[in-house]
């Protein structure tokens, strides 16, 4: 296929990298100077996504993505598919779908998960909203940036599902660190409670995939000084988004609205800017109950 790829950053580099190491022809554009090996580097988005099969989007936030959206598609083929895998507010996909659908070109909405380690290992997993057609066409795309892909339904239910599963991670990362801070004040060792806790019932990716607290379980960003895998500053953008979410349709979620609270506070006011978002734990080590 010839493929655009729009959004070379942390995430769309090893991803596009990934593309070409199967062989196909990809074309790419960012605002910044960027290399990506085997990638052709364009001078504009709109050149970028001429007569191209899929063009693929990762961007920071839905204005951008619209602004780009807005750009791009009347340079798009007809039958066409825009394939955007940026985490971003749900109507902002949907707006884009119908944006696209005017001029004939197919949308998808494909957030991720699995983070930087995820994209350049290509096992990410990949949200997906749209027509199952393009989801079809797509899908070989999808198996070589990933491991695993999941039709969701309509434009916008890839990002529902996106921000759903973040809102779960956050409470639940929140909470696997306060467990751990209360552990050392009760005199567990945390090794004891990583064994006990991840072969029963407070079991979680939180816990035996991404343990917070250094030298316990799998290698984690808490073995690295709390050096981002996930940031703590995309962790509360998603938060924001759920509620963003949650109150377009009413829907009552507090410990999502605590969850995100929390995570404001922590990387707008104390230590948590730049850091993995797991370094909660060592945020409550240092606090006292209120």
């Amino acid at each position: 296929m010839q493929i655009g790829f729009i959004g070379l950053g942390n995430m769309g580099r090893p991803m596009a990298e990934n593309l070409v190491r199967a062989g196909h022809m990809v074309r790419g554009f960012d605002t910044m100077t960027v290399h990506a090996e085997g990638v052709e580097i364009m001078d504009s988005a709109a050149a970028t996504a001429a007569d191209t099969d899929i063009l693929i989007t990762m961007l920071p936030n839905g204005a951008i993505l619209k602004s780009v959206a807005a750009q791009i598609i009347p340079d798009m083929r007809a039958d066409s598919i825009f394939l955007d895998c940026s985490t971003v507010d749900v109507q902002s996909a949907r707006e884009i779908s119908e944006m696209a659908n005017a001029a004939n070109v197919a949308t998808l909405d494909a957030p991720v998960s699995g983070g930087i380690g995820g994209a350049s290992a290509g096992t990410l997993t990949f949200m997906v909203g749209g027509p199952e057609k393009a989801f079809l066409t797509a899908k070989p795309l999808f198996d070589i940036m990933g491991q695993k892909s999941v039709h969701c339904g309509e434009s916008g239910n890839g990002q529902a599902a996106k921000i759903c599963n973040n809102m779960i991670l956050g409470a639940t990362m929140i909470v696997t660190c306060e467990a751990f801070a209360l552990a050392d004040k009760l005199g567990l060792d945390r090794q004891s409670m990583f064994d006990v806790v991840s072969t029963s019932s407070g079991y979680s990716w939180s816990m035996n995939a991404y343990c917070p607290a250094p030298g316990i379980g799998p290698n984690s960003p808490a073995d690295n000084g709390y050096r981002p895998g996930f940031s703590a500053e995309l962790m509360l953008k998603d938060l924001r988004l759920s509620q963003q979410a949650a109150q377009t349709v009413a829907a009552d979620t507090p410990l999502g609205q605590a969850a995100t609270q929390l995570y404001q506070t922590f990387v707008e006011e104390e230590e948590g800017l730049g850091k993995d978002f797991s370094a909660m734990l060592p945020r409550f080590e240092q606090r006292k109950r209120c």
